[in-house]
C-alpha cells in the first residue's frame, strides 16, 4: 500500500526543508523570530499538508491539502525572494520551487480526474 511518503513530490518537499532549515541558519540573529522562523514553518508546512492531506479519506481533502502545501510553496519563494534582495543568500535559483510546483499541480489535475 502506498502512502504519501512513496510520493518524489513529498520527497523533494522534505529535501527543501532541509536546504531552507541549512541556509537560513546564518541569517543574522535579528531574523530569528522573523523571516526564518517564517521560512521555516511555511517549508515545512509543503510537505506536511501533502501528508496530511494523503492521509484523508476523500479524494476533495486531498486536493484541498495539496492547494494548501501549493499555497506555503508560493509564500516561502517569496521569502527566498526576500531573503536575495536583503543580501541574505546570494545566487537564488528558483529550480527546486517550480519543480516542486509543477509536480503539485500535475498531481491535483491527476486527481481531478476521480472525482
Amino acid at each position: 500500500m502506498k502512502t504519501h511518503k512513496d510520493l518524489i513530490v513529498w520527497s523533494k518537499s522534505m529535501d527543501l526543508v532541509q536546504y531552507t532549515y541549512e541556509l537560513s541558519s546564518s541569517y543574522p540573529d535579528c531574523e530569528k523570530f522573523g523571516l526564518t522562523s517564517q521560512m521555516r514553518r511555511a517549508a515545512v508546512s509543503v510537505p506536511s499538508n501533502i501528508a496530511e492531506g494523503a492521509a484523508r479519506n476523500s479524494t476533495k481533502e486531498y486536493i484541498r491539502f495539496l492547494y494548501i502545501s501549493l499555497g506555503s510553496l508560493s509564500e516561502l519563494e517569496t521569502q527566498f525572494l526576500i531573503s536575495n534582495r536583503l543580501g541574505y543568500i546570494k545566487n537564488y535559483s528558483e529550480e527546486s520551487i517550480t519543480e516542486i510546483r509543477k509536480m503539485l499541480l500535475s498531481l491535483i489535475k491527476k486527481l481531478k480526474e476521480f472525482i
